[in-house]
């Protein structure tokens, strides 16, 4: 079964360079992630996974990269939470 999500909005981390963490992304993992713009640029990515993207191993792919390059960026955050949390989901 395919699901069909609206984007999801994440805050970016304190600290963290939005625009780097986006290149990164695209550029070792061909993902690409959209920033906000107006008063919430530089605050949230906008991330959607939708129809035949929206598989089971796409959202580990997305999880797993985001955690790797905001790991590789020394980002204040809890790295695999978002990955365990999509596994106890699909449990």
């Amino acid at each position: 079964m395919i699901a069909r999500l609206a984007p999801k909005v994440l805050r970016i981390p304190e600290g963290v360079d939005d625009a780097e963490v986006r290149r990164l992304l695209l550029q070792d993992y061909q993902l690409e992630i959209g920033a906000d713009l107006g008063v919430m640029a530089g605050k949230v990515w906008r991330i959607g996974l939708m129809d035949y993207a929206c598989r089971k191993e796409n959202i580990f792919k997305c999880l797993a990269a985001l955690d790797d390059v905001l790991a590789r960026l020394h980002a204040p955050v809890n790295h695999g939470v978002a990955i365990a949390a999509a596994r106890a989901v699909y449990a």
